[in-house]
């Protein structure tokens, strides 16, 4: 079913909550007409890891208006840390925390078919060889065991430049948020391999390819899934508006919201920046799994030779699953080919091809200096261990104090420097580096 219920959106647009709750309970009340529901219905919203998406805003509207339809609430994890009750309550309001349950990676999942090896290996540009298993949490079934028989998903999210997938959520949501260890490993690693400066910022990727693969083929054994996508911007002063709204079954939302994404999320630089300053938000990064998105997002503006100084007061460990963290700190972020090619000689890499991405994706592939400044729950040989350098966040935030500085080129302590203040927020990119097809 291709339907758009609401497209709404533009750069200079700042969506009150009035506004966003009357679309959204408009176009839920008229989606569930269109379907004939008269049974569950599941949301599946980001974890406090996307807590500025407003998903917890949309899931607490929801839940009141569905009431006794509300099957469940199923945060679309992926690899990450269970939500505790006080960032549900931070994050979904009044939503009935018995709905929440958790979703289990490595052991919650179940395979709805497989795409072939011939068709991964054509979508990856022949980076790998390998066939994709189409995976989603066991609840998302129609039938079979463990099946939670709802008749509507509600999937929720931001749809924002990501390192990927290109831009983040629609299927991503389904099949990584709620996916398992061998499809998430092998998304994250098709991506890896082809390399992240020809896929961030992009709707039509490699990976993307594989998830729209597989609902193409196997959407019929889940339930109808209205995707609720929006897109976040910072105003002038670094607050947050919500710049778009869409809302549909099918793809041509996910596409009219990469569009305002595009526009919104990606800062086209004229010049490289020398020296960037990124500051991690305590609530939202307390891992490099999570906080090195100060790396990937602005990889592709950072001179040669360049320093990015990344200020991570709750940096408590690296992975956020404790076997990730253990293979973190064993293999450290080391740049691509010598990734690559230990997958292929080490069984312990290869047959946790999402860590491999990960390390992948962490390295500067030796080009700039990224130095870390975690609190005191991560030590300087921890930082250093893993390919990082150190650096004294007291010294550092009094040097780079974050309350004066404003998003984008500052003066500080006699430097010019890049200041950005959230980078899960948007993709910063040289123009020469950032061409329809990819790389200059």
């Amino acid at each position: 079913m291709e339907k758009t219920y609401v497209a709404l959106g533009g750069a200079d647009k700042d969506l009150s909550d009035q506004e966003l709750e009357g679309h959204f309970s408009g176009a839920l009340s008229q989606a569930l007409a269109d379907i004939n529901n008269t049974g569950k219905v599941v949301i599946l919203p980001p974890d406090i890891t996307r807590f500025h998406s407003r998903a917890g805003f949309f899931t607490e509207i929801a839940a009141k208006q569905l009431d006794d339809k509300l099957g469940a609430v199923l945060p679309a994890l992926g690899t990450h840390m269970p939500m505790n009750d006080t960032e549900i309550s931070r994050m979904f309001g009044k939503t009935p925390k018995e709905k929440f349950l958790v979703h289990d990676w490595r052991n919650g999942v179940t395979e709805l078919g497989r795409l072939e090896e011939s068709f991964v290996e054509k979508a990856t540009g022949g980076k790998v060889r390998y066939d994709w298993p189409v995976q989603v949490n066991k609840l998302l079934r129609k039938e079979g065991a463990g099946s939670g028989n709802f008749s509507l998903a509600l999937s929720v999210g931001q749809v924002v430049p990501h390192e990927v997938a290109g831009m983040a959520n629609h299927g991503k949501n389904i099949f990584v948020g709620t996916g398992g260890k061998e499809a998430i490993d092998k998304s994250h690693f098709a991506g890896a391999a082809y390399g992240m400066e020809g896929i961030m910022g992009r709707a039509d990727t490699p990976v993307r390819a594989l998830f729209d693969e597989g609902l193409r083929r196997f959407s019929s054994l889940m339930p109808p899934i209205l995707w609720v996508l929006t897109v976040i911007g910072a105003r002038a002063d670094n607050s947050l508006a919500v710049r778009g709204l869409f809302i549909g079954f099918g793809r041509e939302c996910f596409e009219k919201a990469a569009d305002l994404a595009r526009e919104v999320n990606v800062n086209l630089m004229d010049e490289p920046v020398n020296k960037a300053v990124v500051y991690l938000e305590p609530e939202e990064y307390r891992t490099t799994w999570l906080g090195n998105k100060a790396i990937y997002r602005t990889r592709m503006a950072i001179a040669d030779g360049g320093e990015l100084l990344i200020l991570a007061p709750a940096l408590e460990r690296f992975g956020e699953d404790m076997g990730v963290d253990a293979l973190i700190r064993k293999y450290g972020y080391r740049p691509s080919k010598e990734i690559i090619a230990k997958t292929k000689t080490d069984s312990e890499l290869g047959g946790n091809l999402s860590a491999a991405a990960h390390l992948i994706h962490g390295s500067s592939e030796g080009r700039f200096t990224v130095r870390y400044c975690p609190g005191d729950k991560l030590s300087r040989k921890e930082i250093e261990s893993v390919g990082f350098q150190w650096g004294n966040l007291k010294e550092q935030m009094e040097r780079y104090n974050i309350n004066t500085l404003s998003s984008g080129w500052n003066t500080a302590a006699g430097e010019r420097i890049f200041y950005v203040p959230n980078p899960a927020l948007g993709l910063w990119a040289l123009k020469n580096n950032f061409l329809p097809g990819g790389v200059s």
